[in-house]
């Protein structure tokens, strides 16, 4: 099953404001997405994109407002690969789908472009490879929500456009969610929030989760 497949998740999002380091950076965020539906996070370097990302996950706790979604439905992918170096390729995507209990799809291989290195053992991969097999994580853990940061750092432009299409085709095509940190263009036919426009005072203030860390 892809991560999308045969779910009905919805994301809402209330008058959510979200600190980081202990200083408010957002304020007055609402958004609600359902199946099939992306959001793309635009916005300069500090504009609070992560800081969002890690609310939406869990990591973090909003000042206030509120998060709706189904329990274990999201996962969080960081700029971290998250590989094992001494596992293959394949051994290191089985060993994700064991973790999250999802049948092993083989198929996964060939929409990341990993069949050729499917045996190569991880610890001797490039950066762009590696950074593909993290994102194959993505296509075997079976949780309808992804919450993604910069997904395409250490990516030519051939693999972002497999991503791309991956994200499209095997994950919002077949009823996930996608909420995308990024500057690159994905191609998706997706609304952008531009950060900036929430721009919370940055007063100092005082500051757990079901979501899938990638």
């Amino acid at each position: 099953m892809t991560a999308g497949e045969g779910t009905q998740a919805v994301l809402r999002v209330e008058g959510l404001a979200v600190a980081r380091g202990g200083v408010a950076v957002l304020d007055n965020l609402s958004f609600a997405l359902g199946p099939g539906e992306a959001l793309i996070l635009r916005g300069p370097n500090g504009a609070g994109k992560t800081s969002l990302l890690r609310v939406l996950a869990g990591l973090a706790r909003p000042l206030s407002g509120r998060v709706e979604m189904p329990p274990e439905s999201a996962a969080y992918a960081s700029h971290a690969d998250g590989i094992k170096a001494a596992l293959s390729v394949r051994e290191n995507l089985r060993f994700w789908a064991d973790l999250y209990v999802q049948p092993w799809a083989e198929g996964v291989l060939d929409d990341f472009d990993l069949r050729g290195l499917a045996h190569r053992p991880a610890a001797t991969l490039s950066a762009g490879q590696s950074r593909r097999l993290g994102l194959a994580r993505l296509g075997v853990i079976g949780r309808p929500i992804l919450l993604l940061d910069e997904p395409t750092v250490s990516l030519d432009a051939a693999s972002v456009a497999r991503f791309a299409g991956w994200l499209r085709e095997a994950h919002l095509a077949k009823g996930g969610l996608a909420v995308i940190a990024t500057h690159v263009p994905l191609g998706l036919d997706a609304p952008e929030l531009d950060l900036s426009h929430h721009r919370a005072e940055p007063t100092a203030v005082g500051q757990g989760s079901d979501a899938a860390f990638l």
